[in-house]
């Protein structure tokens, strides 16, 4: 069966979320937005692609940082509304130079911060 990214379900903006997963691990690392172009791009290249909203430009992750995400597999959930990308990211994966952008859990007593910034 050959995929056509006309069978997703995007947004009103045209997006649909994309969760990346750690290949092995299982660990979620981020959260982002794609748009069809995005979607095209990462199968292509194997390099997973985003779209910016605040910037409305395409990111591919690790170009400038180097914290790079190929991706091993894209798979879409039971709606078509949402992607999980199972990736093979080098370094971190957040912004704030941790693994992953989970990295606060919300507890009865408040928000308890779970991992540090990588050195």
């Amino acid at each position: 069966m050959v995929f056509d990214p006309d069978t997703l379900k995007f947004d009103d903006n045209g997006l649909i979320p994309a969760i990346a997963q750690q290949e092995g691990s299982g660990e979620v690392l981020m959260m982002a937005w794609m748009n069809k172009d995005a979607v095209i791009r990462s199968l292509e290249s194997g390099k997973v692609t985003y779209w910016s909203r605040s910037r409305q430009s395409f990111w591919v992750k690790g170009e400038t940082s180097g914290h790079t995400q190929k991706m091993i597999e894209m798979r879409v959930d039971c709606d078509r509304d949402c992607l999980l990308l199972v990736v093979d990211q080098t370094g971190p994966a957040c912004h704030t130079n941790r693994r992953s952008c989970f990295y606060t859990s919300i507890e009865e007593d408040g928000e308890v911060e779970l991992m540090q910034p990588e050195s």
